[in-house]
């Protein structure tokens, strides 16, 4: 059994106040994540990347500082969508220097 299938039949027995713990516990741990947005481990480096997708956030904010709008990005990129592109702006802002950090290290290399 999952520990997702555990917490399904853990979740009934539970009291108001427990769940609301609870979810005050999954909230926290989940703070920093962002809708659309995942890094793994051996593909693209573990860059952030549009999750479904290999493109990394710090390539769509490139184009974007260059001048490419988002009309533009998501004909050059047609896997992506309009939503994909507000979760990267969003990590964008929340993650500014680690994108200074990886828009540099690809001008450097």
């Amino acid at each position: 059994m999952s520990v997702l299938e555990e917490a399904k039949k853990l979740l009934p027995a539970m009291t108001r106040a427990e769940k609301a713990e609870l979810l005050q516990w999954v909230a926290r741990d989940l703070g920093d994540a962002f809708p659309g947005i995942e890094s793994t481990p051996g593909i693209c480096g573990g860059e952030p990347c549009i999750m479904r997708t290999r493109i990394p956030v710090w390539i769509l904010e490139q184009a974007r500082r260059l001048g490419m709008g988002e009309a533009d990005l998501l004909r050059s990129y047609p896997t992506l969508r309009a939503e994909d592109l507000a979760n990267a702006w969003a990590y964008v802002r929340s993650h500014r220097e680690e994108i200074e950090q990886e828009i540099r290290g690809n001008e450097e290399a």
